[in-house]
């Protein structure tokens, strides 16, 4: 089953191994990993080595944990690898695949240190989405059909198309189209035809004026969202794999053109259940070498983490499939130290290439002089501690700054009241002006950031969401996204992702035909959920880049303080119609110190430059 080779000596005088499992237990290696895993407190272990094969790993015995997962479903999983309070461990897959059945977590890596995983392709046996094929479309009826392959089972109840997984189903809910003539990249334009209009508003409610609660509610939680909705959208089999759609055509969106494939997730809120990695409150992570085909989520969602280097870790399809992961590629939240992505292929998620942010949290209880009380914003936040012990904590108020009006508050304790409330006590007294409905953030935990040889294509959404005020160079890369290449917000209202972005350089970068999807925005757009011209962004380079685009707008910035355009080269690609040409090239509002200079300038837009400030530069 494993052999074991004795490679140095443990503390203690206990023995740290090398153990290599044999496919001898590819069928299900869940147990047998699981079991030495578990052993390592009392039979260290140092690399943990698979003979290069086919491993397939099933719940059933792996272990059970309830687990929070920011940006995530809070889900009962199981894992067959729970590297919990270990440290030192490299695990190298050796050329091998693991193969995932179900709602299991791969790779389950809490409050450790100095962790490798290498070498190894993660995939699963059933997709937590399902593709199809438009073959039909009828305008008179307001119908299309879609050819469903055997390799996504279905049901239809109640009208409405089901999709059959190993333990889990989903409806069509969140949906967009492919085109397979361009490699499998997101449709031109598919915004004008997708998602599916699944749901309308109820017709029917009596007395709903009479509920009264004291507490905010968060409309978007699965319980919630769609209480006051019914299916828009009813189905119907015409023949075994075929199906017909009625009434999802609106003033919106279009029936979806023949010939293109569409991909399904299921609602919104309920379809984020199993990432291929969770990394928390682990200092010292690696992923080298390392291919994610498939997960119920997102490829790497790390959370109070620091030093997380991803070289050459690759998230694309397999077998076919338009779609890799359900939702970002990678996510980092709260970290801290240094997150670097380096020569990586992120293509084919259904969400971000990379997300990059601090988070905020609502003042909802003055509980004494150095204590609050404060709720997670978004549902899919629940249980997200914001720090440790000594951690800096700043205080917002956004309506009147993007910037903390208190910042020298240490954080002495937190107590976990439940995943939606928490109570901090700090080191110092609380200033007089603090009240409900302020926002706090961690001024500790944000990372110097590097993202340099990457490819960003194929996904739904943007290359790179960075909120990060510290040093951040994105270099060297490759975008071809749905949306923005990047977007640097500030978002204190729907996700509360905290953080301003300085100190960033974006140099020797290629876009090309980003923002196909339909949408009205800049490929590099700066924004901001609040309307206000306060400063939120600064020190900001983009220099020597190549944009190569079917539409006019390049640069949306708002709410900037030094800005350095310079030396680029926009060339327009005539890929596709333009969808908004009325735009200019560039757009500016609220914004100081903007400088142009020494770019080239090929596209089509007959109005150069945008703005409400005359101290704009351009040369």
């Amino acid at each position: 089953m494993l052999t074991v080779i004795t490679t140095a000596v443990w503390s203690y005088n206990k023995v740290k191994e090398t153990v290599t499992f044999t496919t001898a237990i590819a069928e299900d290696a869940t147990p047998t990993v699981l079991k030495r895993i578990l052993e390592i407190e009392t039979s260290p272990v140092e690399v943990i080595k698979f003979e290069k094969g086919t491993y397939h790993f099933y719940p059933e015995k792996g272990l059970e944990k309830f687990w929070h997962i920011s940006n995530h479903n809070d889900v009962l999983i199981r894992t067959a690898f729970p590297i919990i309070k270990k440290e030192n461990i490299t695990i190298d897959g050796q050329g091998s695949t693991f193969i995932f059945h179900g709602k299991m977590i791969p790779f389950l890596i809490n409050q450790s240190k100095n962790i490798t995983v290498k070498n190894v392709s993660i995939d699963w046996h059933e997709t937590f989405h399902s593709e199809g094929k438009i073959i039909a479309r009828n305008e008179e009826e307001n119908t299309f059909d879609i050819q469903i392959p055997e390799s996504y089972p279905y049901i239809i109840r109640n009208n409405q198309l089901i999709f059959i997984k190993e333990y889990y189903e989903h409806t069509i809910g969140q949906s967009i189209l492919y085109d397979p003539e361009r490699g499998g990249a997101i449709a031109f334009n598919t915004e004008a035809y997708t998602p599916i209009t699944s749901y309308k508003k109820i017709t029917v409610s009596r007395n709903l004026e009479s509920i009264k609660y004291k507490y905010k509610v968060d409309n978007r939680a699965p319980f919630l969202g769609k209480m006051f909705q019914e299916n828009k959208i009813s189905v119907k089999e015409l023949k075994p794999g075929v199906v017909r759609v009625f009434n999802h055509k609106n003033k919106k969106k279009d029936l979806p053109p023949v010939g293109y494939t569409i991909a399904m997730k299921g609602a919104q809120g309920k379809n984020r259940l199993a990432p291929a990695f969770h990394v928390t409150f682990t200092d010292g992570f690696n992923g080298y070498n390392v291919n994610v085909h498939h997960a119920g989520g997102m490829g790497l969602i790390a959370e109070n983490s620091s030093d997380l280097i991803l070289e050459k870790f690759n998230i694309f399809p397999s077998n076919g499939r338009m779609v890799s992961t359900t939702a970002d590629a990678t996510h980092f939240v709260g970290c801290r130290g240094k997150v670097q992505l380096k020569d990586c292929l992120l293509s084919g998620q259904l969400d971000d290439g990379s997300n990059i942010h601090g988070t905020y949290q609502e003042v909802v209880d003055i509980l004494g002089p150095n204590k609050i009380g404060v709720r997670m914003g978004h549902f899919q936040q629940q249980g997200f501690v914001i720090g440790r012990e000594g951690d800096q904590i700043g205080i917002v108020r956004i309506q009147d700054s993007f910037f903390p009006y208190e910042k020298d508050l240490t954080i002495k304790s937190i107590e976990y009241r439940s995943g939606r409330y928490q109570v901090i006590t700090f080191n110092q007294e609380l200033p007089s002006k603090i009240k409900a409905g302020d926002l706090i953030e961690n001024q500790d935990a944000y990372p110097e950031v590097l993202v340099e040889n990457c490819t960003f294509k194929n996904n739904r959404a943007r290359g790179l969401l960075l909120s990060v005020p510290r040093k951040t160079i994105v270099r060297n890369n490759y975008f071809h996204t749905e949306m923005e290449a990047l977007l640097i917000p500030v978002e204190s209202g729907h996700w509360f992702e905290a953080g301003n972005q300085k100190n960033l350089l974006v140099e020797n970068n290629v876009f090309e035909d980003c923002q196909h999807s339909g949408f009205n925005r800049g490929v590099i757009r700066f924004d901001t959920d609040d309307e206000n011209k306060n400063i939120a962004f600064s020190n900001i380079t983009i220099t020597k880049n190549i944009f190569k685009q079917f539409d006019n707008l390049i640069l949306q910035i708002t709410n900037v303080d030094g800005l350095e355009f310079s030396e680029n080269t926009i060339t327009n690609s005539q890929t596709f119609p333009q969808l908004h040409n009325e735009n200019p090239a560039f757009k500016i509002t609220a914004s100081k110190n903007v400088n142009f200079s020494d770019n080239i300038y090929k596209g089509k837009a007959t109005k150069i430059i945008e703005t409400d400030d005359k101290q704009v530069v351009f040369q």
